[in-house]
């Protein structure tokens, strides 16, 4: 006796990668190092039809922004699978880095876009040591080793240096936004570190559109979609509080990081 089984063809699946936090190379912000694996095995598991980025960052370090968006750029065209970037509260600097690495941005409508600049901040403590009686001594071997001390009052030679530094970093940015977003970017000044809001980043190019990530994705893949997601796991030192004083530091870096835009 024969017993035919029906073919049952499993619905779409996508796997959605949390990206939240700062980007850079601690041990609780987003880093290509603590990604990696992340990202490759959400590119594998189960054979997704499309990688969906969920992504709330006000940026952070550029190398590892450019490594995150270059590993996920390189899964996709490999495996010929598309992935859609979403936005929350802000894809901002290295945030948006990691968003046009998406084939399609969506975003909130209260969602903050942009940021395509480089920054470099520091304080400065000569008036104040001057009036503690401090005296400040260096001795270095090369000319630039001590530039931009901040117990030392700035010079000009000083600032010349520290654009010399951001405008490749800047132009490598510039460069990721056109290659990704091409025609869609409105014919502006989309470059100099502004900040847009929801719709005025669709108008300009910098998204494609006002969704969330389960409603558009069962637009795009159908009701049926199956949507798991794929986060960083906390470290065993951090969930038995052992390296208090590393998550201190890193929360205040990333608090300041957040400030910057109000949030």
């Amino acid at each position: 006796m024969n017993i035919n089984i029906p073919f049952f063809k499993r619905p779409p699946l996508v796997n959605v990668i949390r990206l939240q936090g700062s980007i850079g190379t601690g041990t609780r912000g987003l880093s290509d190092a603590t990604l990696a694996p992340l990202i490759e095995r959400a590119f594998a598991r189960g054979k997704p039809t499309a990688v969906a980025l969920q992504i709330n960052s006000p940026g952070g370090s550029p190398v590892q922004s450019s490594l995150i968006a270059a590993r996920v750029r390189r899964l996709s065209e490999e495996k010929n699978i598309p992935v859609h970037a979403f936005v929350e509260d802000m894809a901002a600097s290295g945030g948006y880095w990691l968003a046009c690495a998406g084939d399609d941005i969506w975003v909130d409508p209260s969602s903050l876009v942009g940021s395509i600049g480089v920054i470099f901040a520091s304080f400065g403590f000569p008036d104040l040591m001057a009036r503690q009686g401090i005296e400040r001594r260096v001795v270095t071997a090369g000319r630039s080793k001590s530039f931009a001390d901040p117990f030392l009052p700035q010079k000009p030679e000083d600032i010349d240096r520290l654009k010399a530094i951001q405008t490749p970093i800047h132009e490598a940015f510039i460069a990721h936004v056109k290659a990704r977003r091409g025609a869609r970017l409105a014919d502006a000044d989309l470059f100099n570190a502004d900040i847009w809001v929801g719709a005025q980043a669709v108008d300009l190019g910098l998204a494609d559109g006002v969704g969330h990530l389960v409603p558009k994705l069962k637009q795009l893949y159908g009701d049926k979609v199956r949507l798991v997601p794929h986060g960083q796991k906390r470290s065993l030192l951090s969930r038995f509080g052992l390296n208090l004083a590393e998550d201190a530091l890193a929360t205040i870096e990333e608090r300041a990081l957040w400030a910057q835009y109000g949030l």
